[in-house]
């Protein structure tokens, strides 16, 4: 844009396109016709294209004339929404947190876990669901505050992220109510003849509870493997199978889902851990998540 390029002259230039005529756009303005027409006048100067043509009692745009409606659309909606944000801002200032889950964490434990930030005034929360690695590869460059997953980071002299245990749960298997009276007669031993779903050799746990299986003789039912804890859990309330869940979550697993805790998974923990990107010095409010803070 040239150097007579005026904003003033933009906002003249884009009520007469919005009011489709210069008498109208005057009117809307409290201002003389010859006076808003001279202001748009300035900007085709400085622009060195005409914005309007004549169309009946009115004008219209010219193709310069779209191409610069378009940018003033942008540009004045911006301006309007102005007030609000800066009142936002002094008025409730947030406090960012960007937490990465692993997909094969228990969502209802994931609430337990970040229950000491929540009380924060003004906390603005992003939650980010994906795969253990990918998360890692995000926090390594600063794309999350932290990764909640349920093992530690691997050793990678090429990826420097650090783990905090944040403790343990026990397993315990859980049945919708049609499968429940089967499920319990026999238990552990009833896994062989009921309908059993598992997570994927995805999620850590998966290689214990196989342990436990072989340690006990027993060949479970399977008829589903699940990635997604979240999915792994409704598709047993439904009716699909019974299925193991941490302790953590029984509470809202009961009431919310309507299942039934059949029995322990003797001996079978799940773990969980917060991996930050450096070892010390973590987000205000991650630091209220390790068991040290509490």
């Amino acid at each position: 844009m040239g150097p007579g390029f005026s904003y003033r002259h933009l906002y003249y230039f884009w009520v007469v396109a919005k009011e489709g005529g210069m008498a109208r756009a005057a009117a809307r303005l409290g201002m003389a016709v010859q006076t808003v027409s001279t202001q748009v006048r300035e900007l085709e100067r400085s622009l060195g294209y005409a914005l309007f043509k004549p169309a009946g009692r009115g004008v219209a745009l010219t193709e310069a004339g779209i191409a610069a409606m378009r940018q003033a659309e942008q540009i004045f909606q911006l301006g309007e929404q102005l007030p609000d944000v800066v009142r936002d801002a002094v008025g409730s200032p947030s406090v960012r947190l960007v937490i990465g889950i692993s997909d094969e964490l228990p969502k209802l434990a994931v609430r337990s876990l970040i229950q000491p930030v929540l009380r924060e005034p003004h906390l603005r929360l992003l939650c980010l669901v994906d795969e253990f690695e990918d998360l890692l590869g995000d926090l390594a460059l600063h794309r999350l505050d932290i990764v909640l997953a349920d093992r530690a980071a691997p050793p990678n002299p090429s990826l420097k992220v650090y783990s905090h245990a944040l403790g343990a749960s026990a397993l315990a298997w859980y049945a919708p109510a049609s499968l429940y009276a089967a499920a319990r007669r026999g238990f552990p031993d009833s896994l062989a003849r009921v309908p059993v779903l598992l997570p994927t050799t995805h999620a850590a746990v998966r290689a214990r509870l196989d342990q436990w299986f072989e340690r006990l003789g027993i060949k479970p039912h399977v008829v589903g493997e699940f990635e997604d804890s979240a999915l792994l859990k409704t598709f047993g309330a439904a009716g699909m199978g019974v299925f193991p869940m941490a302790g953590l979550v029984h509470d809202e697993l009961v009431s919310r889902y309507g299942v039934k805790r059949v029995g322990a998974c003797e001996g079978v923990e799940e773990y969980f851990f917060a991996i930050g990107a450096n070892k010390k010095v973590l987000h205000p409010l991650v630091q209220r998540l390790l068991p040290t803070q509490r």
